[in-house]
Parts: C-alpha cells; structure tokens; sequence
C-alpha cells in the first residue's frame, strides 16, 4: 500500500493549507467530506485542483456542514481513473448504507470509458482504499459483501452501457419535451429478464429527481413517483432513498396506493415510472383494493408523464395477464414511444446457453450446450442431496448461492412451515421474514424461495427445482407442463372475459414464464433438479461432457 496517498484533516482552512504531497495538490485526487453525528453525511469528489476545490466547497453552506476530509492520492493517479474511483465510491457508500450522500447525478455522464490500466484501479487501487476506509470505521462492510447487494447491483451510479444510456438520455429529452404540455404521454421500455431495466430505471429515477431539485431544470418542483409491484424491491428502492438527496421513501410505492392516493387528493404525478408493468392488474381485484379495469391505464390517467417497464414473459398471473396486444390496446390511446432492451447483462453466459433456456421455457428439450472455460455452470442433477451440497458449496466459495422452486407445492401465510418436495429435497418454503430482501438473509440458504422471492434479484448461482407441474412428454420429446399440479392457485383465477380454452391456454403460459425467470436469476450458474424421474433422466441424457 506504500503508493497509495491516504489523509485525514480537520475539514477547515487551516488544515487544507498543509498537504504533505505533492500528489495531493497538483494531480488528480478523489476526495471524501464527511461527520459523524446522529445523521452522518458525506460528499464524494475528484478534482486536480485539491487546495482550490476544498476551498470552494468551505464557502458552499450544503458542504461546510462537514467536519472531516479525506484525501486520497496516488502517483499513478489520472483523471479517468480518479472520475471511476470517485463513482466506485458512490456506489458502494450507497450499499454500504450508513452515510446520506450529498452528491447528485444530472450533470454527469455514467457510461464509464475504458483507459489503460482500468483494472488496477478498479480491483488492487480501490481495494486498498477500502481497506483504509474499514481500518478508520468509516467503511463498515467488506466489498465482497456489498456486491452481493442488490442495493449496489441496482444502485443509481451504476456503469450504463451505451444502448442503456442512450435509453435513458431519450427518456429525460422526452420528459423535458412534454412535462408543460396537457394529456398524457408514455414511453414503453422492453426488455427480457436480465437486459438491465431495473438498473436503467433506478439511474433515471435519481436523475430525474436531481433535476426536480434543481432551479435551473425544465423539470423543476416536478411530482415524480417510481412504483414497483414486489415488497422485496420496494424494500431495496427504500434502502436507497436512505443514501441519496433526492430521492424520499414516499416517491416509491406500489401501484394500488398510488392510484388510491391520487384519487384521494384529487392529484396527477408529473412523471410516474412503473418497474415490472407485466405484473400490473388488467382485471378489478377486491384483494388488492383495486375497482378499476386495468392498473396501468389508471396510472396513465393520473400521470402527466409515464414511463412504462415490461416483459410480456414475465406475467405470473391471470388476472394481470398481459401481451404485445393488450399493451399496444392501452399505449395506442397515448401514441407511445418504444424502445427495447437486448443485451444480456446478468448472465455471464454464451449465447448458446441462453438460447438453451429460452427453448426450454418453450418446452423444447435441446442438448445442454458444454463450456471449458466454464464463465457460467449449466447443470442438472441426478441426486437431491448433491444439488443441494453443491449449492450450499457455492453459497460458501462466493456467497448468494439459493435454491428456488416452481409453485408446485403448498404454501400458506398462517405462520406453519410448509415443505418442497418431502421425499426427496425436504425443505422448507421461503420461512424467514426480515427487513432485508430473503436472498440476502444468510439463513435462507437453508430454505427454498419461490418465483415471488426473487423475480427481479440476482443471485451469484441459482438451483432451481422442477416440480410436479413440469414433466416429460417421451412422445414429442417435450416438457409435458400439469396446471392441475401448480398450487399458486391464486396465480389461476379465470376472467370471464376471457374464454375457458384462453384461460386454460395462459394458464401453461404462467408455468412456462415462471421457469423463465427461475432460470435466469444466476450471473454465474444455474443448477437443476427435475422431480419428475423421466425429465430428470432425458436432461441427463443430454448434457455434455462436464
């Protein structure tokens, strides 16, 4: 650590006009200002003007609150590795959840060039500078653990790759184009389970909040809300309303309240972002306080301004079934604007891996494509007791390693313990209730989770179970799917405005989609044990060589 620059002075003139190295005032430095009290608050720059910019921000009354500085320098220090230290910072400060950051995102671009040497900074530099962090209990968790986060994984000062950033830059252009004109106005943003829409989504929202913050923004004092369907992202969302400036729990709810809420004060959003559209209602529900026709056209009605996230394989249920048509239905009446997502960024799997499963979720059974280099582990499983050895071994070597399950067995929120496959797996359904999301409870290793518990997350490796409903047909070479053995019976409600054969059809459609998911929650590998004996012993017959 001999290279690394590491100072810590009192946050006051007098201390700034004594840096001991040259390093850190005439080349480029990351800086952090920092307290400690009840609430503790932090600001992360880079500069290479150190003495003049500290300066500047003694003067500013939202910086000069802090009492501490930290300046970090090194004699390899350039400004495009000071500007990727400085976001790195950012986001693990944000995972680390301790400090309220000041810092805000409008002005800055977020996709992260490559620069020579990009590696050493971003791993052996910035470990070092962690370690620092941790020795002086300003850093409190191990970078390990906070990249297994979803906090960190969806946190608003992510790298954009360059098609997401330039979804995001048409999506500000359009909201500053239309937030003074009446009617509504939406913009659909597609994209399959893994192309980086939460993570688009989140960057956005914060940015859009910075510039609803800002005095001198088109989008200024704008009412803004992101709604999310799933408690465990809202819980996240809120996680991290907590480190950022612009961004209140109170701006993050679920559908239903939203649109209650804006009836009840007789209000509109200016900009409603909605995550996840394909699980919004497209029929009245009582259960869920919802007495209109359709979720999504009610929350186009009380927004100026709606940015819609979806994934047609991705709908769960019949009664928020959704489509291509029953999409365009709705949006037509707006005249929207479309663009999608292509780009596989979860897995780091080949294309012939994921071309395996999107085949397999279309119950076509082709052979399991085989990688030496093993990026990404595709396997299946003989022996119950060996798929759950090797995903608690990875759960050891690398932490987030979860076994998940299609809902094919009884589950019941009255407190009991209910259990997957008896005879065999023998463990119990997702028990553990917490503040944080289930995958990040460490006990949840010892628990199955369903389709509800980790749509949307990731994991590191994911062992998913096959159950009764997901079967063999030997005659077509097929996945034979059983509705009748899938117990998410709410999942299976008919419409009556839809026809016996249509809901029978979607019903399939659900399992199918469920699978889908399932299957791409793992960044590194994906474990499978069929139940059923004769899929189990046809997956084995086509796997290769391992």
């Amino acid at each position: 650590m001999k290279d690394l620059i590491f100072e810590i002075k009192k946050f006051n003139s007098t201390e700034l006009n004594h840096l001991h190295t040259v390093y850190l005032n005439n080349y480029p430095v990351v800086y952090i200002l920092y307290n400690h009290n009840k609430k503790p608050t932090a600001y992360i720059g880079q500069t290479v003007h150190a003495n003049r910019r500290l300066q500047d921000h003694l003067s500013d009354p939202k910086r000069k609150v802090h009492e501490q500085t930290i300046l970090i320098g090194h004699e390899k220090f350039n400004q495009s590795a000071t500007y990727n230290i400085e976001t790195n910072l950012i986001n693990y400060f944000i995972a680390d959840n301790h400090y309220k950051l000041q810092n805000v995102s409008q002005t800055t671009n977020k996709k992260m060039h490559n620069y020579y040497q990009k590696e050493l900074y971003d791993k052996e530099i910035f470990n070092q500078i962690w370690t620092k962090l941790r020795e002086e209990e300003i850093a409190q968790n191990s970078l390990e653990d906070l990249q297994n986060k979803d906090i960190y994984k969806i946190s608003p000062y992510k790298e954009l790759s360059e098609q997401q950033l330039e979804i995001k830059e048409s999506i500000i252009e359009f909201c500053k184009k239309n937030a003074q004109k009446p009617g509504q106005h939406v913009f659909v943003v597609e994209g399959d389970s893994g192309t980086g829409k939460s993570v688009l989504l989140s960057s956005l929202f914060n940015t859009l909040q910075d510039y609803a913050n800002d005095p001198s923004s088109s989008l200024y004092n704008t009412n803004n809300y992101l709604l999310v369907n799933h408690s465990e992202m809202l819980k996240t969302y809120h996680n991290i309303a907590y480190s950022l400036p612009n961004l209140k729990k109170k701006q993050f709810k679920k559908p239903t309240p939203f649109i209650n809420s804006m009836d009840k004060t007789n209000e509109k959003a200016d900009i409603t972002l909605v995550d996840e559209a394909h699980l919004l209602l497209t029929k009245e529900d009582s259960y869920n306080n919802f007495r209109y026709d359709n979720q999504l056209d009610e929350i186009i009605k009380r927004s100026n301004i709606t940015i819609v996230i979806f994934d047609p394989k991705q709908v769960l249920k019949i009664k928020s079934y959704w489509n291509e048509k029953l999409l365009q239905e709705i949006t037509n009446q707006y005249k929207a604007e479309t663009l999608k997502l292509s780009h596989q960024f979860r897995m780091n799997a080949a294309p012939e891996t994921l071309e395996w499963i999107d085949n397999f979720a279309a119950k076509k059974l082709k052979p399991i494509p085989y990688k030496e280099n093993h990026e990404f582990e595709l396997k299946v499983f003989e022996d119950s007791e060996q798929f759950k050895q090797a995903i608690t071994k990875k759960n050891t070597q690398y932490g987030l390693a979860r076994i998940v399950s299609t809902f094919d067995y009884v589950h019941k929120k009255d407190g009991d313990t209910y259990y997957v496959d008896p005879t065999g797996i023998n463990m119990p359904w997702n028990i553990t209730h917490n503040n944080k999301t289930w995958a990040e409870e460490a006990d949840t290793i010892y628990e199955v989770g369903s389709i509800y518990t980790v749509q949307g997350f990731d994991l590191n490796y994911v062992g998913v179970i096959l159950g009764p409903s997901v079967s063999y047909d030997e005659k077509s070479d097929q996945l034979f799917i059983d509705p009748d053995k899938y117990q998410d019976k709410g999942a299976f409600t008919s419409r009556k405005d839809l026809s016996a054969e249509e809901n029978e059809r979607i019903k399939e459609e659900i399992i199918l989609n469920s699978i889908n998911v399932l299957m791409k929650r793992g960044i590194h590998g994906l474990y499978i044990y069929p139940t059923d004996p004769k899929l189990r012993k046809r997956l084995l017959q086509l796997k290769g060589n391992d």
